[in-house]
Order: C-alpha cells, then structure tokens, then sequence
C-alpha cells in the first residue's frame, strides 16, 4: 500500500510539473465565464499562438508585466492546434507558468471568434481590455504596455 501511495504522488507531481499549473481548456462557452470571473476589477485576455513570430517574441514581455501586476487579473488564451506540453513549454519560458492561461480544446472557428468579439478575425497577439464599466477595449497585435498601464489605472 505504501509503494502505491508513493507511486501516485511521483505520477501526481509529474502531470503537474509537465503540463504547467494553471492550464485549462478552453472551449465554446467559455468567454462568458471568464468575463463573469471579476466583474469589480479590471481583466486582460491576451490571445496567442505558439507559431505566430510576434506573440513568441512578446511572451518574456507579458511574463515580466504579470510579475509587476500581481494584482490584475491576465488571463491567457493559446489559439494554435499544438500538443499541450508545447504550449506549457513556452509559457514556462515566458515566466507564465502559473498564470491564467488556457489552451483551445476544439477548432478555432468563426462562432468561437465571434462569441469573443464580433470585429476579431483571428489575428494574434489579440488582447481585449475589460474595464470596471464592462466596456471592451479590442488590441490586435503587440502591446504597447505603457498604453495598457495607463487604461487599467497603473
């Protein structure tokens, strides 16, 4: 009984340290839920791929910004059909390992877009800025991180 217990906490501490802490599926029906998920405080979505060239030289950025802002709530999408240990490599690599991030589960198709925001045709890096008011601040491509500061009150 002892060598089981102890075989399951080595295969318990494996999943977790192989597919990152805070990686979660992402699927139709989840833009709601996460926009529900505080509605008193500022929420960034930054949406990304594992192969678009600007998001992976953006990522370290992202990584060192959630770090300053501990208290914002970040949240991150990765869109590409990649295996999953792909994309908690690269968030590992960008200090985001235990961020908010979230991995498409499905196709990324027009409803999906669409249930995000109406004028977003895929395009990455793609951030939406949901201010206290509920308003929805649509960014499509790198952050200008002084300007994203600025609207969250920073």
């Amino acid at each position: 009984m002892r060598h089981l217990s102890i075989a399951l906490l080595i295969i318990i501490s494996f999943c977790s340290s192989s597919w990152g802490n805070e990686l979660r599926p992402y699927q139709k029906g989840e833009w709601s839920k996460l926009v529900a998920s505080n509605p008193d405080r500022p929420l960034v979505i930054h949406f990304w791929g594992v192969t678009c060239a600007p998001c992976v030289k953006e990522m370290p950025v992202w990584g060192k910004f959630t770090k300053e802002n501990k208290k914002l709530n970040i949240a991150y999408v990765q869109v590409d059909n990649v295996p999953p240990e792909q994309i908690s490599k690269m968030l590992i690599k960008a200090n985001l390992g235990s961020a908010n991030n979230y991995y498409l589960i499905g196709p990324f198709d027009e409803f999906l877009r669409f249930e995000i925001h109406s004028k977003w045709r895929g395009e990455t890096p793609m951030t939406i800025l949901i201010d206290k008011q509920n308003r929805q601040i649509l960014k499509i491509g790198t952050m200008d991180f002084e300007w994203l500061k600025k609207q969250i009150g920073h």
